[in-house]
Parts: structure tokens; sequence; C-alpha cells
């Protein structure tokens, strides 16, 4: 399994940008669909982005579209998630995953999990 630690989280005003990144161990990365997944207080964790090992699919929520992007770079084992035009209801902690299904965007999808880094939208 590839371990994956976020970074990039803090606090915001609505209508700002925020950069997220996922570092992830181990030589397996470029084999790995990446995606990111959000949990806010009192709900379950939802689907946000994915995007395949060789960047050519990348997979959206209705939520983000044409707000987030995912990209990764795989000479450095990172995945990133560019949020733009930030609303108070995107706060929430933010995961990044790692599954092996090629095109996978169900959480059940995912195998290996980061620890989450929280993204707070100040209205």
């Amino acid at each position: 399994q590839v371990q994956l630690v976020e970074s990039g989280g803090g606090l915001v005003q609505a209508g700002g940008s925020r950069r997220l990144s996922c570092a992830a161990s181990g030589r397996t990365f470029s084999r790995y669909t990446m995606g990111w997944f959000r949990q806010a207080p009192g709900k379950e964790r939802e689907f946000v982005a994915a995007i395949s090992w060789n960047a050519i699919s990348t997979y959206y929520a209705d939520s983000v579209k044409g707000r987030f992007t995912i990209s990764r770079d795989n000479a450095k084992n990172t995945v990133y998630l560019q949020m733009n035009s930030l609303k108070p209801e995107d706060t929430a902690v933010y995961y990044c995953a790692a599954s092996y299904m090629y095109g996978g965007t169900r959480r059940a999808d995912f195998g290996s999990w980061g620890q989450g880094t929280q993204v707070t939208v100040s209205s």
C-alpha cells in the first residue's frame, strides 16, 4: 500500500483559492488512480475529484466542476487539488486517496487514505 500525507489546508475567505497537495511514499505511485474526498461535520465523506494514473482522465463532483482542478506529478509522487472560487459549503476535511481501479470514483474503490487536511471557508 501507499502512504499518503496531505498538506495545504487552512482558513480562506469565500471567493478565494487554495491548493492542496498530497505526497505519496513508495515506488508505485504512478500506477494509482488518485482521488480527493471531503467530509463536512455531520456528513458522509463524499467524492470531490479523481485523476487516472496517466493523467489522461479526470473526474469531478458536480458541486466542484469548473472551480476545482486535480493534477498530478508522478516524478514527485504528488497529487494536487487546486480550489478556486471557494464557498463556505466547501468547508470540510479533505482526504487524499489511492486506488488501483482506473476511473474509480466511489469511496469503496480507494484502499489507501491520508489523514486529511482541514479547509475552512469563511463567508
